[in-house]
């Protein structure tokens, strides 16, 4: 009687039985979307644009909220996901992430890093925020560049009108 193997080329037996071969797995993009919550009207722009480019990428979006430690409140999964699907509906291929930390922006970064974030998406608020953030570091901060280098992934900044601003990934330049 032949082997598995010569039957079915590409098996490898296991303790438990034939296993077909490894595939190759290619990783989706990644949209992160850092937001407030309850979500604001400027939340509900960025989310928006975050949805509508994770719909054109064909990826996956993260949905982010950051719960700081010196705040009382804190909001659970749960009610970041119910929040953005009365204001959208269903997102498909999305996750919803409550992190803690003592600075958004810092937190935000960590998860961008550990997504390994394709595109961010951030309000011209939080954009602010970050500048001041960075201009602790260097002199001149240009936080889309500076997210571009650090990070390598495309920054959309999204204006209070709704108007997307594009930052190219430091791969395009």
């Amino acid at each position: 009687m032949p082997a598995c193997g010569d039957r079915y080329p590409g098996l490898t037996r296991g303790t438990l039985g034939f296993y077909p071969p490894t595939a190759l797995v290619i990783p989706m993009p990644q949209v992160v979307v850092p937001v407030r919550y309850p979500l604001t009207k400027d939340s509900r722009r960025t989310l928006a644009e975050a949805i509508q480019i994770a719909e054109e990428e064909n990826a996956d979006l993260t949905v982010l909220h950051v719960n700081l430690y010196q705040n009382s409140s804190r909001v659970s999964r749960a009610a970041l996901k119910q929040a953005v699907e009365e204001a959208f509906g269903h997102v498909p291929r999305s996750r919803y992430i409550v992190r803690s930390g003592m600075l958004v922006e810092e937190t935000i970064l960590d998860e961008v890093a550990a997504n390994d974030a394709d595109v961010v998406v951030i309000g011209s608020k939080q954009a602010s925020r970050w500048r001041k953030m960075v201009r602790r570091l260097v002199d001149d901060p240009d936080i889309e560049r500076f997210l571009r280098e650090e990070l390598d992934c495309d920054i959309v900044t999204v204006s209070s009108s709704g108007a997307p601003r594009h930052s190219p990934s430091a791969s395009e330049d």
